[in-house]
């Protein structure tokens, strides 16, 4: 999603495909928020230009994205390269521990100090207020067009909290692309995605309990792993959480169109998005052309509310546009023939968290009943003003949820609260099975 100058038209033919597929571009749109058609967009009553730049100082401005951890790369079977980073809660806690030391000091206070409060960060105290955490790694995987920055408010809550993992899937963010898919032209799967996800954890947490939260194309990731490394599930992992996500099906959403209109999309897509894929660069350049049109279906795609943050929306925005047209056409086919029901079963006797919210068009919160009803000892969380996107437009639910989850799996003390980010939500902003 994103907006740059009009591209150069060109005259005769090639100028007719260069606008088509401008109009293809802003379609493709749809598919990189999840979504398989056109929609109406609000009427823009504000300049081209004027809107560039405003898009401008939100890139400059929004501080979204900007965390980092310690760096390391795994490898999938057939060469990917993979980019992940580890938030580790003594390198954290040991910056913090030098920052307080040297306020001491100036103090002079030294003397004053509590010994065991000097390991533990600020963050961590203003977040649970208690000592440290069980080692458990918290491993967090990102959904289709997106990339480990989609987890920016839950990371800056959780950070020093807990020993946490954050990867980049395949041809997206800064991982390298597929090798299996560029090179050997091996069509892309779910269960592809589930080795990568079992190479990352042997790379950044090869031994341990595990937690594994999984947002839309992220949990598939999850349950792929599940399905083909049943052992690991029994044996290391001590919670899970699903995000907007599904176990199948996906191929009956409607993405909140009319059925006439659904049907036609089935029909022509798979063959559309093949033909934009081999011209990605024609089509990048029609992208950026209808920038406008591009960022409204993004919006409606991921959020539910009116009243979301300029800034959060021109976040999701830049994740989205950075997925090149040839991965988004490469990725789309999968999710048609995605079915891990069956795998759900093994995630069964240990806490769970399903949460999604209820205007999600991507992935219906009917899925998310879906994948509670395999598991009926999981808590269900539907956020009822929520699209896609839920971890961005409502933060703090999915932190509070994420929180409890990982207090009930031993990651953190019994009894611990979370403030900032993860604040509880009241009564009306969520609707429970406990």
């Amino acid at each position: 999603m994103s907006e740059s100058s009009a591209a150069a038209g060109a005259s005769g033919a090639f100028g007719g495909w260069r606008r088509a597929t401008g109009i293809a571009g802003a379609a493709i749109g749809v598919v990189a928020a999840g979504a398989a058609a056109t929609v109406a967009v609000e009427r823009m009553t504000v300049g081209r230009n004027m809107r560039r730049k405003a898009r401008l100082a939100l890139d400059s401005a929004g501080p979204y994205g900007s965390l980092r951890g310690t760096p390391g790369r795994a490898y999938a079977d057939d060469g990917t390269e993979l980019y992940y980073e580890i938030d580790e809660i003594d390198e954290i806690a040991e910056a913090d521990k030098a920052d307080k030391a040297d306020k001491a000091d100036k103090a002079d206070e030294t003397d004053d100090l509590d010994p065991a409060a000097e390991v533990l960060s600020e963050r961590r105290r203003r977040l649970f207020g208690l000592k440290a955490p069980a080692p458990v790694t918290v491993v967090f995987s990102h959904g289709y067009c997106l990339g480990q920055d989609s987890w920016h408010f839950q990371r800056a809550a959780l950070r020093g909290v807990v020993r946490s993992v954050y990867w980049d899937q395949r041809s997206h963010g800064r991982s390298g692309r597929g090798v299996a898919q560029s090179r050997d032209g091996v069509p892309l799967t779910i269960d592809q995605l589930g080795r990568d996800l079992k190479a990352v954890l042997d790379a950044a947490a090869p031994e341990g309990p595990v937690v594994l939260v999984g947002h839309s194309m992220g949990g598939m990731t999850v349950m792929a792993l599940a399905a083909q490394y049943p052992e690991l599930i029994r044996d290391r992992v001590v919670a899970t959480a699903f995000v907007g996500t599904s176990s199948g099906r996906l191929g009956e959403v409607n993405f909140g169109l009319p059925l006439a209109g659904v049907n036609a999309v089935r029909r022509v897509l798979p063959g559309v998005l093949k033909a934009l894929g081999q011209r990605a660069e024609l089509v990048e350049r029609g992208r950026r052309a209808t920038a406008d049109l591009f960022a409204g279906v993004i919006k409606r795609y991921s959020f539910a509310g009116r009243d979301i943050d300029p800034a959060v929306a021109r976040f999701a925005e830049r994740m989205i546009e950075s997925t090149p047209i040839d991965v988004v056409a490469e990725f789309y086919p999968a999710f048609t023939d995605h079915d891990k029901t069956e795998a759900l079963a093994l995630f069964a006797r240990r806490p769970v968290l399903v949460l999604a919210g209820v205007q999600d068009l991507v992935t219906p919160s009917e899925h998310s009943e879906a994948i509670a009803d395999v598991l009926p000892d999981a808590e269900l969380v539907l956020v009822p003003d929520a699209g896609h996107l839920v971890m961005l437009e409502h933060p703090e639910v999915v932190t509070d949820r994420l929180a409890d989850l990982l207090t009930r799996a031993g990651a953190v003390p019994a009894g611990a609260t979370v403030g900032e980010h993860g604040k509880a939500s009241n009564a009306s902003s969520t609707a429970q099975r406990g």
